[in-house]
């Protein structure tokens, strides 16, 4: 297999060397299959998203990406690495199931964490004490986790993935339980890191994160990828959306609308013909159709997913947060 050729979600006019790739991982649970062939290719100093509901196989995925349990079939590159788990020190991860010792104060706690990675205790004490001043949490400098609210310490689990300076950033579901004022922060975030030149990869299975984030995304559906690349082809994939508003109610104009028009009131709607919008417009106006208003508005990435992974998964997706199981 040759992972050279690997293009899953990263555009083949894109120069940029992949930090991660990915051809057929394949993993079974007590016999049942819980991811069936992914293919994911992700840029370095993209921000990714791998997208579906819960249950789909994100958090395996992640984990198989990550070298954190193996692929029964497949293969995968981190850097280059086909052991991710030798560059660990270049990754930073923080998985759904978080957790901190609760009599810790806040910069230990982030210091303990970069000491995993390779951070000298000292150092990483510094570095835990800048990023809470750094990030609105230099109160809570010296307080236990225990003493914080549960926004507060995610962030602090939050710091503790970046205190080593990752090139690579992997969030297991990251908006999960926050709110909306800590979502639009950790948005910020993960923007920042991008600009950075690191690599950002999460898991969601809420369309508008991925949606204004995302350049890439993989849409995972019952453990298989029917689609991964960018968000703009995933979009393209649907015909933008005719809302045309008329005056007229017969006429000869009526022929220049497709066969696929659905009319409500005065408002007819239909997909954007492919030779466009300006032969329909001429034929509105030789027919006097009296046009009062018309807009044109493209697809967004949850018309593309029903489109692609079908509208049981979209339904599967929700609007709730619950977390993932273990084979998520």
């Amino acid at each position: 297999m040759d992972m050279a050729t690997a293009d899953a979600g990263a555009s083949r006019t894109d120069t940029r060397p992949l930090a991660i790739e990915a051809r057929g991982l394949v993993k079974r649970f007590d016999g049942a299959l819980a991811v069936n062939g992914v293919d994911i290719a992700v840029p370095e100093g993209a921000i990714y998203g791998i997208l579906g509901p819960n249950g789909a196989g994100k958090t395996t995925t992640l984990r198989m990406l990550l070298g954190i349990i193996d692929p029964d079939e497949g293969e995968r590159r981190v850097f280059g690495h086909d052991n991710p788990q030798d560059i660990a020190r270049l990754i930073g991860y923080l998985p759904e199931e978080r957790g901190l010792y609760p009599a810790m104060k806040s910069y230990e706690a982030i210091a303990f964490m970069g000491a995993l990675r390779g951070v000298p205790l000292a150092e990483g004490k510094e570095r835990g004490k800048q990023l809470l001043e750094g990030h609105g949490l230099g109160h809570a400098i010296d307080k236990q986790i225990r003493q914080l609210s549960k926004g507060m310490a995610q962030t602090v689990q939050l710091l503790g993935t970046l205190v080593h300076r990752p090139k690579l950033v992997v969030f297991d579901e990251p908006f999960s339980g926050l709110d909306a004022i800590n979502q639009g922060k950790l948005e910020r975030l993960i923007r920042s890191l991008a600009e950075d030149g690191t690599t950002v990869i999460f898991s969601t299975h809420v369309i508008h994160h991925a949606e204004r984030l995302c350049e890439g995304v993989a849409i995972i559906a019952e453990g298989k990828v029917p689609y991964a690349g960018s968000v703009e082809e995933a979009r393209d994939r649907i015909p933008a959306q005719v809302r045309l508003e008329t005056r007229a109610r017969e006429g000869r104009w009526l022929d220049a609308l497709p066969g696929d028009v659905r009319r409500e009131g005065n408002f007819w709607h239909f997909p954007l013909p492919e030779s466009g919008i300006e032969p329909l417009l001429r034929a509105l106006i030789e027919g006097e159709a009296g046009i009062e208003s018309l807009s044109i508005e493209r697809a967004g990435l949850h018309d593309a997913f029903v489109a692609i992974a079908g509208e049981a998964a979209a339904r599967a997706m929700g609007d709730n947060d619950p977390g993932e199981d273990g084979h998520g």
